[in-house]
């Protein structure tokens, strides 16, 4: 660990990301941070591909450490343990400036707790805030014992942990915001939004599972949705890895949909589209920068809606919602993902109806709540890493005591 204040020491900041979706966060962080930090940087822990092209020093493969559902827990497990302590002594054996845990909270909080009570003089920072409004509040309160900073996607998470007795957390801002150009449309993008047949989104979801589930009930929606508003054109971004399946998979759909898997032709797709049905989550975020009136469904196990009602603490489990502070896109879950009434909700936005314009203008107060536009999500994110590595240590692991 370098000395507080030596800016011609090597700085080392340990980052921990076992998602893809950590890796992109944790590859934005690296290059803010080497951009602003004035001093030389080693980044060290556990990434994916483009932490590691990006000089990453990997210590473990990243598809180790992923938890995907409640159902991939118990054959998983013996391995999770096994790579967080691994992962612990890791950080404990080269004491770096900073532990940066990216999302996945079900194993990067895990490390985070026992680094500290191992070494209280490394300071933490948690990059992506648990769901702690949508279930299990009380880990908000128990992350103060071993979080120093908690750097928030979400424009509303701040308060929800001041409410909650949590760590200090800052909103630096979702890594869509610096999309929001790729996905909304220009003059000719919006012509063809406009044009017929409309160009209508199919979102199943970006894991095996998700395509399983819900791939042959869109289908279905998307049949019925054609016979009630005339011929409509379909495409279906998806992932690469996922993109054999989904072809396998609507195959027998009677509109026959075009799959795209580059990121271009996604966010032409985005800019271009009249409607969409997704899969809960992210996405329902990204299309809302985009303009896109959706419906947004999801489908589980009878164990998993089992445990979902006794612990999800939230009406809407949308993401547009939850960040636009009002219902306006419908969520159709388990017994109402059916495929007439997911038809049923999405025949309204294809037209210029009440229904699809509530969406858009509640679409157009997302610029104003997510401050779009006004600073880069991942040079927030650095500033406040950097400020939690200047701080002496001898004063962090003081203050980390008296808590």
């Amino acid at each position: 660990m370098t000395a507080a204040g030596d800016k011609s020491a090597v700085s080392q900041i340990f980052l921990v990301a076992a998602e893809a979706s950590g890796d992109r966060l944790g590859v934005a962080l690296m290059r803010a941070l080497r951009e602003r930090a004035g001093r030389p940087l080693q980044f060290c822990g556990v990434g994916g591909r483009e932490m590691t092209a990006a000089g990453f020093e990997n210590l473990y493969a990243m598809d180790d450490f992923a938890i995907i559902g409640v159902s991939a827990i118990p054959r998983r497990l013996p391995r999770i343990i096994s790579r967080i302590f691994a992962t612990v002594r890791a950080v404990v054996a080269r004491r770096p400036d900073v532990l940066v845990v990216i999302d996945s909270p079900s194993y990067s909080l895990w490390v985070a707790r026992l680094v500290r009570l191992i070494d209280r003089t490394i300071p933490i920072v948690d990059y992506v805030s648990p769901s702690v409004w949508a279930w299990r509040p009380g880990r908000a309160k128990s992350m103060r014992r071993y979080v120093d900073h908690v750097l928030a996607l979400l424009p509303f998470e701040p308060d929800v942990h001041r409410r909650l007795g949590g760590p200090p957390c800052t909103y630096v801002g979702h890594p869509l915001t610096d999309e929001v150009a790729q996905l909304r449309p220009n003059a000719e993008d919006a012509e063809r939004r406009r044009a017929k047949p409309p160009i209508i989104l199919a979102l199943p979801g970006s894991r095996s599972g998700e395509v399983t589930r819900l791939t042959d009930i869109f289908g279905q929606t998307l049949g019925i949705v054609a016979e009630r508003v005339g011929p409509i054109e379909v495409v279906v971004p998806t992932v690469r890895h996922l993109a054999d399946q989904v072809a396998a998979a609507t195959a027998t759909w009677s509109v026959r949909p075009r799959i795209v898997t580059d990121t271009a032709e996604k966010q032409a797709a985005f800019r271009a589209a009249r409607a969409a049905l997704a899969k809960s989550g992210t996405v329902t975020l990204e299309l809302a920068l985009a303009g896109v009136p959706m419906v947004a469904t999801y489908l589980v196990s009878a164990f998993e809606e089992w445990l979902a009602h006794r612990l999800i603490v939230i009406k809407s489990i949308i993401l547009a919602n939850l960040v636009i502070g009002e219902d306006v896109v419908p969520q159709m879950l388990q017994a109402d993902c059916t495929p007439q009434r997911l038809a049923r909700e999405l025949v309204p936005l294809i037209g210029d109806t009440p229904e699809r314009q509530r969406q858009l203008d509640a679409f157009a107060r997302l610029d104003a709540i997510m401050e779009i536009g006004t600073r880069s999500p991942a040079n927030r994110a650095a500033d406040i890493v950097l400020g939690v590595m200047r701080q002496p240590q001898t004063a962090m692991a003081a203050g980390v005591a008296n808590r």
